[in-house]
């Protein structure tokens, strides 16, 4: 995790999601955003818990992956209730909800408004994504992966 300056964003996402995680978190971070996440900044050998405890703590905001893996996730479920924690009413948007899949989240996660990607082709999820987020920080130096999640074969929308 960057100590340098705080992070502004905490990316919390489910394995399954992980493509479409670091693709989000690729395109916060090209337009202005710092962000934490698990397939970047978790080494090996580090305590998953404590460190995903320390991403929600340490940054700005909590922005997570919605999909139906993301709900029935045991380990999403603090990470989003602590960025709620700090931010019942929403008034500082600590949680922005990204959906990525057709879901239909329950009880006080139904309530925070989300940005849609689902059905969007590449570059109408980026300029979605980048609206609903209007981050305006600077950005530590992060590896290009837009050409690696490409080349896996991974296009959203």
């Amino acid at each position: 995790m960057p100590t340098a300056t705080r992070p502004s964003v905490f990316v919390s996402y489910n394995q399954a999601d992980r493509a479409w995680a670091e693709w989000i978190a690729w395109v916060l971070e090209e337009n202005g955003s710092t962000a934490v996440i698990q397939a970047w900044d978790i080494q090996p050998g580090s305590n998953f818990v404590l460190e995903m405890h320390k991403a929600a703590e340490a940054t700005d905001r909590t922005v997570l992956v919605l999909s139906d893996h993301y709900l029935r996730s045991d380990f999403t479920q603090p990470e989003w209730a602590a960025a709620f924690a700090r931010d019942p009413r929403g008034r500082e948007r600590k949680l922005i909800p990204v959906r990525v899949a057709v879901c239909s989240p329950g009880g006080l996660l139904a309530q925070i408004v989300w940005t849609d990607l689902v059905g969007l082709a590449e570059p109408s999820s980026g300029a979605a994504l980048i609206d609903g987020r209007r981050y305006r920080e600077l950005a530590r130096p992060r590896r290009q992966v837009g050409a690696v999640l490409e080349s896996m074969g991974f296009h959203p929308g």
